[in-house]
């Protein structure tokens, strides 16, 4: 019974933010029927299935998507209120169940919302695969949001590391065209994807890939139980000073905090400088090498030219790591930061101090994911002009980390770590992107990777710089994001002034009273 009343509180905790639930239905929908089908026309380039087997991965990736990063924010942002309460006397057995029973339930509605998207894009032939491969593909990710909220408390690490796991299992999987190496057999989802669309695995045996599949599911369930029994054992808070001056003295000591911060997590960098070397790198390694046609602008003239497909893929990957990577940054970079930012504005640090050491943070962050990547592709790819190629990349680094700083306030922690992926992810990987479309659509001008897009394609297949209306473009998103991003900050950061409407108030309440006169006190001088 207790178990049961605590599901019910963590699950009304979560549906507080009614940006969870739009997420928990928006997302599926996005995935199986937005996005599924470039991914399929993708998945076919690339030497795989493409089709309906697409479409049915994509319900269980969605599924997978939103029940790990659910489970992220339920384990970690959780951690000190679960000891307390363990503390208080609970059976950490029962508390522990709780939390993967709300888990459970926010996968199956995921995985619900998924199928009825996929039984309204395309139908489902075998329902009994599609629903139950689903259902693997968002427990698995439940476990793998459990295990990471366990290990990695601040969120910026665990979210990436999440979005990590699960970009190199869909893109690397056999859904999508990955060749069948020992490496690939490590995912967490390869056979259960294999079972789910019934694809020739050429593992020994159909029932082999079903019960790898199961073995995966049931030692992921045993993994998160048991990590997550021992973390409310695991409590631990900071808290940073800052110390009021003149303006320059601010200015230093809000630039001296915010990078000491930053130095205090390790593992981010770690992460920036692993996730963009696998991506690109195993990306180029999967893409086959087959011939594409692109029309681009060179001398001013319009001319399609043929290319090998592993160039234009290995030009492309960069921009949405790097977006992706950035959006992360500025959202966490924001949201943490906010009730600090506060405090210390209230004590005397000007707000344009603080507002400065952010976006040098954001700055410094956005340059070495850049320079990652841009280090990575240089193994497979040699642009025709390395400099517009490095400054369009910079471009959509700075754009991306603003649209996540401005992410913070509007959709709070999980809301903003979908939008912040998705964002990238449909901008600058399917509208975007020139295996997909050749010639720029319509939406594609109006999303905020168009400029730096066209200008990285230019630097990266041309030999002279035609791209000035993009640039403006792209230079115009930078200069509008980074004065809301301004307005935004100083609005969340200025110090709150008493009001007098309440006093004012209450005298027009109070009844008056008339003042005395000499007449009416004269009975007060007689004996």
């Amino acid at each position: 019974m207790t178990t049961i009343v605590f599901v019910r509180r963590f699950l009304s905790d979560y549906a507080r933010n009614r940006v969870n639930l739009l997420l928990l239905a928006v997302v599926p929908v996005v995935f199986v029927v937005v996005v599924a089908g470039a991914m399929a026309d993708a998945a076919k380039l690339l030497g795989g299935p493409g089709g309906a087997a697409v479409h049915t991965a994509a319900a269980g990736w969605a599924a997978g998507f939103l029940a790990g990063i659910a489970m992220y924010f339920q384990t970690a942002a959780t951690r000190d209120t679960d000891r307390r309460i363990v503390i208080a006397g609970l059976p950490a057995t029962r508390l522990v169940a709780a939390r993967l029973a709300t888990g459970l339930i926010l996968a199956l509605f995921a995985s619900a919302v998924a199928l009825a998207a996929l039984a309204a894009r395309t139908g489902i032939d075998t329902p009994i695969r599609a629903i139950t491969g689903t259902m693997m593909f968002a427990i698995i990710y439940l476990a793998i949001g459990t295990v990471v909220g366990t290990t990695v408390a601040n969120p910026v690490n665990g979210t990436v590391i999440v979005l990590f796991v699960w970009i190199l299992d869909v893109f690397f999987g056999p859904a999508m065209g990955a060749r069948d190496w020992p490496a690939t057999r490590g995912m967490p989802t390869h056979f259960v994807t294999l079972w789910m669309v019934d694809l020739p695995s050429g593992h020994p045996g159909r029932l082999g890939d079903l019960g790898w599949a199961l073995t995966w599911t049931i030692a992921a369930v045993a993994a998160a139980w048991a990590l997550a029994a021992t973390r409310t054992r695991t409590a631990g808070s900071r808290v940073h000073h800052s110390r009021p001056g003149g303006v320059t003295a601010q200015l230093t000591a809000a630039l001296h905090a915010a990078w000491r911060d930053a130095r205090r997590n390790p593992t981010l960098w770690v992460l920036f400088a692993v996730v963009p070397v696998i991506f690109i790198i195993t990306a180029d390694a999967v893409t086959p090498n087959a011939p594409i046609t692109l029309t681009l602008t060179e001398y001013g003239r319009r001319i399609a030219q043929t290319f090998p497909m592993p160039q234009v893929h290995g030009a492309t990957m960069a921009p949405i790591a790097i977006g992706s990577l950035a959006a992360l940054v500025g959202l966490f970079t924001m949201l943490d930061s906010r009730d600090g930012d506060r405090r210390a504005a209230l004590a005397g640090l000007r707000p344009a101090a603080l507002l400065t050491a952010r976006l040098g943070v954001l700055a410094g962050a956005a340059l070495a994911a850049t320079a990652v990547s841009l280090a990575a592709t240089a193994l497979v790819f040699d642009a025709s002009r390395w400099p517009t190629y490095a400054a369009a990349n910079v471009l959509i680094a700075f754009t991306y980390a603003l649209i996540g700083a401005l992410l913070a306030p509007l959709f709070g922690r999980v809301g903003g770590v979908f939008v912040a992926f998705l964002l990238p992810f449909l901008d600058i990987g399917i509208v975007q992107s020139p295996m997909l479309h050749p010639e720029p659509t319509t939406w594609s001008r109006l999303l905020p990777g168009y400029g730096g897009s066209r200008i990285l394609l230019d630097g990266a297949l041309t030999n002279h710089f035609d791209e000035t209306r993009p640039l403006l473009i792209g230079s115009a998103w930078l200069v509008v994001l980074a004065l809301t991003v301004a307005y935004a900050y100083r609005r969340t950061t200025r110090p709150t002034r008493p009001t007098r409407e309440p006093r004012r108030r209450a005298a027009a309440i109070r009844p008056a009273t008339p003042a005395p006169t000499p007449a009416a006190n004269t009975h007060r001088l007689l004996p």
